[in-house]
């Protein structure tokens, strides 16, 4: 792996994926629609204005790229709370537009830049399994992870024939500014596990949704 592109890489998960990436060698590209000064730091080659939810900025984003790709990761995601009773429908929208229409457009923008054998990934979440939700609400989340789960499926199917492997991988609940610093662990752990589920990747298992520590999660 020489170069990888990471959507939503200013803060958080996608900014320690950049640092930890980087760490081994690898040539980042890291996309995001505003940097921060800790992504700034870090040295690695950063791509701004870049709106997953607007195809004119992901196009952009992509005449800009020079070379092969051999790694994305669409981590941008955001996340609201809605419960019964008091939904708000434009909020829900807004996450299928960056949850899961997002990584998609990314992902077939950027096709023809991806090196054959190369590998995608597209860190969603377990609560966008059907099987796992025993607690409800969340609509919007829930939902816009299902239906990225579901993306993933099938480009799994369609990039296979380039020898190109896509994951699904769940972070785990990661004390980040999206949750407002909640979770269970931090977010150098959480890229630790998810960088070692993309180098067990292969097409023997594309396709398949996995936590960051390993576990096969139910769809």
């Amino acid at each position: 792996m020489t170069t990888a592109l990471v959507t939503g890489a200013n803060r958080g998960i996608g900014l320690e994926l950049a640092r930890q990436l980087k760490d081994r060698g690898v040539s980042v590209i890291a996309a995001c629609r505003r940097s921060s000064p800790e992504l700034d730091a870090l040295g690695v080659r950063v791509e701004t204005d870049v709106d997953v939810t607007d195809a004119d900025s992901v196009t952009r984003l992509a005449q800009r790229i020079d070379g092969p790709i051999d790694l994305l990761v669409n981590n941008a995601g955001i996340l609201t709370v809605e419960r019964l009773g008091n939904l708000d429908y434009d909020a829900i929208r807004r996450q299928f537009e960056v949850n899961a229409l997002g990584p998609l457009r990314v992902t077939e923008t950027l096709a023809p830049h991806l090196a054959d054998g190369a590998k995608v990934a597209i860190i969603t979440s377990r609560m966008g399994s059907i099987a796992d939700n025993t607690s409800g609400s969340m609509y919007g989340y829930r939902m816009s992870k299902a239906a990225v789960n579901m993306a993933g499926a099938s480009l799994a199917q369609d990039l296979k024939g380039r020898g190109i492997a896509v994951a699904l991988l769940h972070p785990g609940a990661v004390k980040t500014e999206m949750t407002g610093g909640h979770g269970q662990v931090e977010a150098d752990f959480s890229v630790q596990g998810l960088l070692a589920r993309i180098d067990e990747m292969n097409l023997e298992n594309t396709g398949a949704f996995w936590h960051a520590q390993g576990e096969a999660l139910p769809w």
